[in-house]
């Protein structure tokens, strides 16, 4: 069973995110918060396989809140979610340690798909995401060209490793 916390500002928003995730076969949805302080506290309580978490919240956003759970080495991975294609969210969000990033548009079978290989602490970014990341390290911000080099899962950890190699650059 992957235990879940929901973190979004938006009541409306999580009850959206329980009745796409909680019917799902394996997943149990264990908490939820409004912002990333109340969200610190709905881990440290409940102790989930995965968080999923908005980036812009009021008070404490996702990206300090994924931040200051990652400071922990034993705390759970982060699932980001987000309306905002932009590529500071996307590198803010890696940065802190996210472990998946994908954008509120995407069709509710991604977010069901995606949770699997964050709960194994797997990087998940879906197409989209991928494409604005590796655009980004090359200096390209122009949308549009297939950017894929291989099957989805390589382009995607090759793509967390150029983020993490910006980073450690």
């Amino acid at each position: 069973m992957i235990r879940l916390v929901l973190v979004d500002d938006q009541a409306l928003a999580r009850a959206g995110l329980k009745l796409i995730l909680a019917p799902e076969d394996g997943f149990q949805v264990v908490g939820e918060a409004a912002d990333g302080a109340a969200a610190l506290a709905v881990v440290a309580e409940h102790r989930p396989d995965v968080v999923v978490m908005d980036v812009r919240m009021r008070g404490m956003d996702g990206v300090e809140a994924t931040r200051r759970l990652k400071a922990d080495p034993h705390s759970p991975p982060v699932l980001i979610l987000t309306t905002f294609d932009d590529d500071e969210v996307l590198s803010g969000a890696l940065r802190a340690g996210a472990a998946g990033f994908m954008l509120k548009e995407a069709p509710a079978e991604e977010l069901i798909r995606a949770v699997r290989p964050v709960a194994a602490d797997n990087p998940e970014l879906t197409q989209d995401v991928s494409d604005m990341l590796l655009r980004g390290a090359l200096g390209n911000d122009q949308p549009g060209g297939d950017l894929r080099v291989g099957g989805p899962l390589d382009q995607q950890g090759q793509h967390l490793q150029l983020a993490r190699a910006e980073r450690i650059g």
